[in-house]
């Protein structure tokens, strides 16, 4: 009886192996639950405040620090276009810092520069060197529409009652034109009310006029 029972133990087929579990994050294993995204609204309405004369100073001086621009910074021919706020959103590494653009143009080298200074860890987070011409600045305006106005060619061409109307940036249309690669503006006289009747165009750089034409021709 003893072997009978072995053997028919033996002849037993055996069960079959229970299948693995999938390992986490394994193939055949349910994706992991991501995490609740960043809620915007939650970020520090400080950020989007104007800034403070400090923090443009603070601005402008880590800008001019920096060794991108250390011939700029050198001959010191350039003007601020503008310095304002920037927020960014979370995820990104800058979300919850105190930033500040700062776009200028630089004379010494005919080419625009937009930056992003960190002011809570004074430095400049992101810049950009091109040949795109910014807007111009109050003080460009003003330069140029003082430097027009005193312009013997301008002024014998005026009517009584004649003034500045306005200054705009002017960029050349073709390359022959000396305002195509240099920073000039365009300044509009006329009567108050009335249509242009003259436009002087003012090279910002050398802070000359360069051309005088009637606003009809222009």
């Amino acid at each position: 009886m003893p072997a009978k029972s072995a053997a028919k133990k033996a002849a037993k087929p055996a069960k079959p192996a229970k299948p693995a579990k999938a390992k986490p994050n394994g193939h055949g294993a349910k994706p992991a639950r991501r995490g609740k995204a960043p809620d915007v609204e939650l970020a520090d309405p400080v950020l989007f405040d104007p800034l403070t004369p400090g923090e443009v100073a603070d601005a402008l001086r880590t800008l001019i620090e920096d060794r991108r621009l250390a011939a700029m910074a050198k001959v010191g021919r350039y003007r601020v276009i503008c310095t304002e706020p920037l927020v960014v959103k979370p995820p990104h590494w800058m979300a919850g810092h105190r930033l500040a653009r700062v776009v200028a143009y630089d004379y010494s080298h005919d080419r625009a520069v937009d930056a992003c200074v960190d002011l809570d860890a004074g430095v400049v987070a992101h810049l950009e060197l091109e040949r795109s011409q910014p807007m111009l600045s109050r003080e460009e305006e003003a330069i140029a529409t003082s430097i027009a106005m005193v312009d013997p060619r301008v002024r014998e061409r005026l009517s009584l009652g004649e003034s500045a109307q306005a200054t705009m940036h002017y960029w050349g249309r073709t390359a022959s034109d000396l305002a195509f690669a240099r920073r000039s503006a365009a300044v509009l006289f006329g009567q108050t009310g009335g249509h242009p009747s003259l436009v002087a165009v003012v090279d910002l750089l050398d802070q000359v006029v360069t051309q005088v034409v009637p606003a009809e021709q222009w």
